[in-house]
């Protein structure tokens, strides 16, 4: 099939993906072969009720301790560790200032 439009009347091919196949809308003509090439997009329009609002917000998940930031003198930051070395080592411990977010490490 060239195109997504009906070699015979010109109106828009119609593509079934079950079948694999494209269908004229306006006189029903089927092209031999399977539509293997054809993508079926569809954008959907979502109601106020229907449309999820986004939200540029911080969940802390993290712990919290106290400990000093260098950048801004704050004294609570988040923490979570990770084996950054070989398996006999100590783990790495990380932090984040829970004011302005600066991250540091304490090996």
């Amino acid at each position: 099939m060239n195109g997504m439009f009906c070699q015979k009347c010109g109106a828009l091919m119609v593509l079934d993906n079950e079948k694999k196949k494209a269908n004229c809308s306006s006189c029903g003509y089927s092209p031999r072969g399977k539509a293997e090439n054809l993508i079926l997009k569809e954008k959907v329009g979502l109601t106020k009720e229907q449309e999820i609002e986004v939200q540029d917000k911080k969940v802390e998940t993290l712990p919290k301790v106290k400990e000093t930031c260098s950048k801004c003198k704050n004294k609570m930051a988040y923490y979570w560790t990770l084996q950054t070395r070989s398996s006999d080592e100590s783990e790495t411990r990380f932090y984040e200032c829970t004011k302005c977010s600066h991250r540091w490490r304490v090996y």
